[in-house]
C-alpha cells in the first residue's frame, strides 16, 4: 500500500511537532519547515527515523514571511516527497499589542506570515492536487482568538478570524476536485515537552497552572490533541467534512462573562455540584 505524503509548516516544535509525530504514527511520509533552531528540527528527524524507520522524513529551513519563500519551500518539499496528499499550514508566532502600542512592523509581519503565506501555501497545495487528480486535504492551524476577543490581540486575532472565513471560500473553490479544506482552532496548548517546560520561564509555568484550573476540562491542551485532530480531518472518516473551523480548547471559549464575583472566584464555567449518594 502506497504511503501518504504530508507537508507541515513549522514542524520542529510546539503544535507543529505534535502534528508531525501524529502523522508519522499514522504512516505518513513527511517534510516540515523550520525557521530557526536547527537542533530542534534535527531532533525531530532523529526521533522519526528511530521510531518509524520505514518512513521518510525531512526538515527544510524556511522563513515563510519572506517574499517567495513559501513557494520555494513547497516546490522543494513536493520534490522530496514525490507527491502530496496533505498540506498543514501551522507555522506562526503570537504577538500581542494594544492599539496604543501597535507597531506597523509587527502588524505587517503577522499579516505576511499568518495570512498571506497561508493563502499562498493553500494556492500551491490546491493547484498541485487538482493538477495531479489528488483528492487531498489542506488543514490550517488557526486559533480560538479568531472567534473571541482579548485585549491586545486585534491584529493576531483579526488575522485568525480572516483565516477562518477564508477557509470557507477555499473549500468551495476546491470541492469540485475532491479536495477538502478545514481549520483547527487550538485554545491554550502546551508548546514544550515536559523537559523543556522545566527550563521555561517561571511565568509561563504559572500561567499553565493558573489557566488549567479554569479550563472546563481542567487541563491544558497538548500538541498531540491537535495532531490527533489533523489525523482525523485528513482521514476517510472525515470525508464529508469541509470548510469547518474545529475548536479544540477543552471548553475554554464556551463560558460567557462571569456575572457575579462568586462565579469568577469559583472558576467560571467549571461549577461542580455535590450530589447526594
Amino acid at each position: 500500500m502506497q504511503r501518504k505524503k504530508a507537508i507541515v509548516t513549522g514542524g520542529s516544535s510546539g503544535i507543529g511537532r505534535g502534528i508531525v509525530y501524529s502523522l508519522a504514527a499514522e504512516g505518513y511520509d513527511l517534510v516540515f519547515s523550520y525557521r530557526n533552531k536547527k537542533e530542534n528540527a534535527l531532533k525531530v528527524i532523529a526521533d522519526l527515523h528511530q521510531n518509524y524507520p520505514e518512513g521518510y522524513a525531512e526538515a527544510l529551513p524556511a522563513e515563510l514571511s519572506r517574499e517567495g519563500a513559501g513557494t520555494v519551500f513547497f516546490e522543494e518539499a513536493v520534490k522530496c516527497l514525490g507527491g502530496l496528499d496533505l498540506l498543514v499550514n501551522n507555522a506562526g508566532v503570537t504577538i500581542l499589542e494594544s492599539i496604543f502600542d501597535l507597531t506597523e512592523e509587527n502588524m505587517d509581519y503577522l499579516y505576511r506570515l499568518l495570512f498571506r503565506n497561508y493563502v499562498i501555501m493553500m494556492r500551491e497545495g490546491a493547484s498541485y492536487m487538482a493538477e495531479h487528480n489528488i483528492k487531498g486535504n489542506i488543514i490550517n492551524i488557526s486559533s480560538v482568538r479568531g472567534i473571541s476577543a482579548h485585549p491586545g490581540d486585534l491584529v493576531y486575532g483579526g488575522i485568525k478570524a480572516a483565516l477562518n472565513r477564508a477557509c470557507k471560500s477555499v473549500a468551495l473553490d476546491v470541492a469540485p476536485y475532491g479536495i477538502r479544506v478545514n481549520n483547527i482552532l487550538p485554545g491554550a496548548t502546551r508548546r514544550f515537552t515536559p523537559e523543556e517546560e522545566e527550563l521555561a520561564d517561571p511565568a509561563h509555568r504559572e500561567k499553565i497552572r493558573f489557566l488549567s484550573q479554569r479550563i472546563p476540562l481542567e487541563r491544558y491542551g497538548t500538541p498531540e490533541d491537535i495532531g490527533n485532530a489533523v489525523v482525523f480531518l485528513a482521514s476517510d472518516k472525515a470525508s464529508y467534512i469541509t470548510g469547518i473551523s474545529l475548536v479544540i480548547d477543552g471548553g475554554l471559549s464556551l463560558p460567557g462573562l462571569a456575572e457575579t464575583a462568586k462565579e469568577a472566584e469559583s472558576g467560571w464555567g467549571r461549577t461542580v455540584r455535590d450530589f447526594e449518594r
